[in-house]
């Protein structure tokens, strides 16, 4: 079976864990700060915070910027659920945003229009979480230009992006952002087995994440509300979480982040491959559209069908995978799913997204992939196509 997804784990970064293994850390050592150190460094940004998830990032993000009940949230409707549960997470509402069909990121036209309304119905965001969809940067200079002008704040949901680029900078600069949120989970570019990162350039964001991490804890003398008793004192002051990383988690990512760049090039030679073959077949297979500006980390290779109807694309994935191709869809409209449809979401709210849906495809990219797997993986899809 060729995989959609899979991590590629080194003899280096075997010999990284064992090392944390050996040592007088497992957990809460000297590793930590040194993987935040070399991702927000990697970023250009000034201030990374590890956690155990890109959902726990996500949610201490949302915390940071003061998300609680009364407000409102808005994000995308073509991610994992966890890009808008962050919100929930913190009592305020979500609501969706329509995509770019040729993409699937968030729509700068569909939210400007959404925007208008809101400020007519004194309804407007607080944050807006824009998802970089299988690993391009959402158009974040636009979308920062509306939050000046609406108000909002914005934290990227980049879980498909570390290496990616916009504008000729790297995703997680945070220059049109709060806060960006990164995954480490095994089907990501690089991975600490399970964990996620937010960087920032906000001292105050930095250390509000850091305490929300563990337990709203903190041992600085100078956050403290009265001098510290000694070394051993800890103030509890704010409700927190237990979304710490572990050292062992920590070494491998810093391990892993040693390749990053290689990677992404070859996710990027990869898609090339597939473009050139799909542009090539005439049997209506298209690619994702990309940006000028952009420069993916393709963390995922997604394609439409056109035209396609339910049959036909219930039966490509189904004929895929019984051909050892584990095709997959990413991902299913979060506005459809039956516990925001519960909330009030309806079928036909964002069209665009359930259009998506119905012609989306995502097949196998990681860099172990052979040349003989792609070959078969491209020749698989056109012939049932």
């Amino acid at each position: 079976m060729i995989p959609y997804g899979k991590q590629l784990i080194s003899k280096a970064d075997i010999d990284s864990v064992v090392a944390v293994l050996q040592s007088d850390w497992l957990t809460q050592g000297p590793k930590v700060p040194a993987f935040e150190a070399a991702i927000a460094n990697y970023c250009n940004a000034q201030y990374g915070i590890a956690v155990n998830s890109a959902t726990s990032a996500l949610h201490i993000a949302c915390l940071a910027l003061n998300v609680s009940e009364g407000d409102t949230v808005w994000t995308s409707p073509i991610s994992f659920v966890a890009s808008a549960n962050c919100a929930l997470y913190c009592g305020a509402k979500v609501d969706f945003v329509d995509i770019d069909l040729a993409t699937g990121n968030m729509s700068v036209s569909a939210l400007t229009d959404k925007l208008i309304s809101a400020k007519q119905n004194n309804c407007l965001p607080k944050v807006v979480i824009p998802v970089h969809l299988a690993g391009q940067s959402c158009d974040m200079k636009a979308i920062y230009d509306l939050s000046k002008q609406y108000g909002f704040k914005i934290i990227e949901d980049a879980s498909h992006a570390i290496g990616a680029q916009y504008n000729g900078n790297k995703v997680g600069c945070c220059e049109f952002s709060d806060i960006t949120v990164f995954s480490f989970h095994p089907v990501k570019i690089i991975t600490s087995a399970e964990g996620g990162m937010a960087v920032t350039n906000c001292e105050t964001l930095d250390k509000k994440m850091k305490r929300l991490r563990s337990h709203g804890i903190t041992n600085i003398a100078e956050e403290m509300t009265q001098p510290s008793h000694g070394p051993w004192y800890y103030q509890q002051l704010e409700l927190g979480f237990n979304y710490r990383m572990t050292d062992m988690q920590a070494a491998l990512g810093l391990s892993q982040l040693k390749q990053l760049d290689n990677f992404v090039s070859a996710r990027n030679d990869i898609a090339s491959k597939y473009n050139h073959a799909f542009v090539n077949s005439g049997s209506g297979i298209a690619h994702l559209s990309q940006s000028d500006d952009c420069y993916s980390s393709y963390h995922l290779y997604i394609v439409h069908l056109t035209p396609c109807d339910v049959e036909k694309h219930n039966s490509v994935i189904s004929g895929m995978r019984e051909q050892g191709v584990i095709a997959h869809l990413h991902y299913i409209p979060i506005h459809l799913q039956p516990y925001y449809q519960a909330l009030g979401f309806l079928e036909g709210d964002f069209p665009n997204a359930e259009t998506y849906y119905k012609q989306a495809l995502t097949i196998p990219l990681h860099p172990t992939m052979t040349a003989d797997e792609q070959q078969f993986v491209i020749n698989t899809l056109i012939g049932l196509v």
